[in-house]
């Protein structure tokens, strides 16, 4: 199998409902009310309920792991650029940008809507399946 390398990309895509909020809360244990009570998050800052900034994150992950290779996630520095609300679709960019040696690659990460929700940088492995 072969490896990532610099010019890679790979994409993930999440439609994310009320039902996927309430699943990943569960999950995690993460029942912050902005995230699983419609009422007191109307109430808040988004003005209603938002998924959580690890479900998006996650959707990163999946992304990384459509690279070739057995990818191996080390790091990443991220930034919550917007909420993400229930109905909309998450889509997941994952661009390899840099051999850091050692089978080591550095990863630029966009996650979208209709507009930037999260972006940042991962540092994988990037391993040939045995």
């Amino acid at each position: 199998m072969p490896v990532a390398s610099v010019g890679d990309t790979a994409r993930a895509t999440l439609d994310v409902t009320a039902a996927t909020v309430d699943q990943f809360a569960s999950v995690t244990g993460d029942e912050n009310p902005l995230h699983t009570d419609e009422e007191y998050a109307s109430e808040g800052v988004f003005g209603g309920r938002v998924a959580h900034g690890a479900l998006t994150a996650g959707v990163v992950s999946a992304a990384l792991a459509r690279l070739d290779g057995d990818v191996v996630y080390l790091s990443q520095e991220s930034t919550f650029e917007n909420p993400v609300f229930p109905g909309e679709t998450v889509t997941a960019t994952a661009e390899v940008v840099e051999d850091l040696g050692d089978d080591r690659l550095r990863v630029e990460i966009r996650a979208e809507t209709d507009e930037l929700v999260l972006s940042g940088s991962a540092v994988v492995l990037s391993l040939a399946h045995e």
